[in-house]
């Protein structure tokens, strides 16, 4: 019989990996990088990646890194088989894996002169932007609705998630000794209506169901509420003489939000701000975005016919890559609005943008995006009068505002009215629900067992459930 380990992902929102074991295969879902503390997180995802070095192949539902950021230490682990993804995925994986290695560099060579001074042997990153770029050769592209056979007896068909660039859903076939089986993943399942992107597609004809539940406890507001409450925002801080800093993922969020501002300043309800967005990665990420038309909705084609980029290059907009560029927007004395990332403010050019400007109670500081427990983000989220922010300590004076509309998860009745639709166009014997911190998942267990669904479950992490 066939058998699923839950051995990363569950029950928190980091480090997705769920094993999928047959008696003629082996295939991982995800391969994502668990973050925490600096010691505990290198251990456990060293560890992680120790548990399927001889799978077969790794179907990749997305680039998001708590989603594919450890493949670099598996394939180090001794993983031979194909990674398959769509090709926008492969393409965001190129530029993000490599990010990540050169911040893990990065970080290492700053302990590693601490521990020095104290007579301490050197530490290592988890892997190096070689280690990486290797990586990628183990890539296999596929396009979305092609079924493909994925390890002997496996048959898997990519759907449109909705989430972000190249995100999918995965439906695997199964061929074992007990007969044939279907199962489906949503990965990171996206939002109906969202800018540039399609809606998620349906998952049809399922057994089971393995759901995520980010915000399985939380409903959002709209599109509309979102932009409202962006112009207002801008409007009083401009008013104050003040600077927008806003922390952003990279990808997805920053070019969503990139495209609200290029609606609202092409409607004339914000002033004609300089927009710069402060991240080598999104401007990466924003060029991957322009290669890949087949994953734009009616709306972006439209405004695509408008001008060239369209609403991800208009002229109020600068993208920073140049490291003395990032530096001089510390001197700008005019309002502005500064995109930078990291999206929960734990590390990159957002740390020194939040260390000149949240100080001064002209500026706002603007999450776009879930901060985690125990991030900076979520510290100043939550109100703290001061933060440590490279080792010092800072007044936080700059207003907080938060829009959550902007996440590109689906909220909780979004996930509900997903999983039954699902069960309507399916014979579904269980529904697994990972990937959310233990109250969402338990909140979205309950929910879906309110609906009257099958076998609802939130596994543990190491789990080992029969289907």
């Amino acid at each position: 019989m066939a058998e699923i380990l839950f051995a990363g992902g569950v029950r928190t929102v980091t480090g997705s990996m769920h094993l999928l074991r047959t008696a003629k295969a082996q295939v991982l879902l995800d391969c994502g990088l668990f973050e925490g503390s600096r010691r505990d997180a290198y251990e456990h995802n060293r560890a992680q990646a120790r548990l399927a070095p001889n799978a077969d192949a790794l179907v990749l539902s997305h680039a998001h890194m708590d989603h594919s950021g450890n493949i670099p230490t598996l394939i180090k682990a001794g993983f031979q088989g194909s990674i398959w993804a769509t090709s926008a995925t492969r393409d965001l994986c190129a530029a993000m894996l490599r990010d990540s290695a050169h911040i893990q560099e990065e970080d290492a060579a700053y302990l590693n002169k601490k521990r020095q001074r104290r007579g301490e042997g050197p530490v290592q990153p988890l892997y190096t932007r070689a280690e990486a770029d290797a990586s990628l050769g183990s890539f296999v592209g596929i396009s979305y609705n092609r079924t493909f056979q994925v390890a002997p007896g496996v048959n898997a068909t990519l759907l449109d998630a909705g989430h972000i660039l190249g995100s999918s859903l995965v439906s695997l076939e199964i061929e074992d000794v007990g007969g044939a089986l279907r199962v489906g993943y949503t990965g990171d399942l996206g939002r109906r209506g969202q800018h540039i992107l399609r809606d998620p597609e349906l998952l049809r004809g399922l057994d089971y169901l393995i759901i995520e539940s980010t915000y399985g406890a939380r409903l959002r507001e709209s599109a509309e509420a979102s932009r409202a409450t962006l112009r207002r925002v801008i409007n009083e801080t401009y008013q104050r003489g003040g600077k927008i800093i806003i922390p952003a993922f990279a990808v997805g969020r920053t070019q969503e939000v990139v495209y609200d501002l290029y609606l609202l300043s092409r409607d004339h309800k914000v002033p004609q701000l300089s927009i710069y967005v402060d991240s080598p990665l999104a401007v990466d990420v924003t060029e991957i975005f322009r290669l890949h038309a087949e994953c734009y909705d009616e709306e972006m084609r439209q405004l695509l016919q408008e001008s060239r980029f369209g609403p991800l290059g208009f002229s109020r907009l600068h993208y920073v890559r140049a490291v003395e560029e990032s530096k001089a927007l510390n001197f700008l004395r005019e309002p502005a609005i500064i995109i930078s990332a990291s999206g929960m403010a734990e590390a990159g050019r957002i740390l020194h943008h939040l260390k000149v400007n949240i100080g001064d109670e002209r500026n706002t500081v603007l999450f776009v995006g879930y901060q985690a427990e125990n991030t900076l983000g979520r510290r100043i989220q939550e109100g703290a009068p001061r933060v440590r922010i490279f080792d010092e300590e800072h007044v936080v004076r700059a207003r907080i505002e938060s829009i959550e509309g902007y996440s590109a998860h689906a909220d909780r009745q979004e996930l509900v009215d997903y999983a039954d639709a699902v069960a309507r166009n399916s014979s579904l014997k269980g529904i697994f629900v990972v990937h959310g911190e233990e109250e969402a998942s338990i909140a979205l267990v309950e929910a879906l067992q309110e609906r009257r669904l099958p076998n609802v479950s939130a596994p543990k992490p190491m789990d080992v459930v029969t289907l």
